[in-house]
């Protein structure tokens, strides 16, 4: 039993899929961080840009 619990403690084999979803996550919330604060600004430089033509 104690050599079972041990295997599972130290299996590392789920641990990259962990790590994957967390860069994952990271790199939705720099997008979305980056989208409000840039979304407006460009939305109003594509509008004046469009009326103008």
């Amino acid at each position: 039993m104690r050599e079972c619990l041990q295997a599972l403690l130290w299996d590392e084999q789920g641990a990259s899929l962990v790590e994957y979803a967390l860069v994952v996550t990271l790199i939705a919330i720099v997008a979305i961080i980056a989208i409000s604060a840039f979304g407006n600004n460009t939305s109003t430089v594509l509008g004046t840009a469009a009326a103008s033509v």
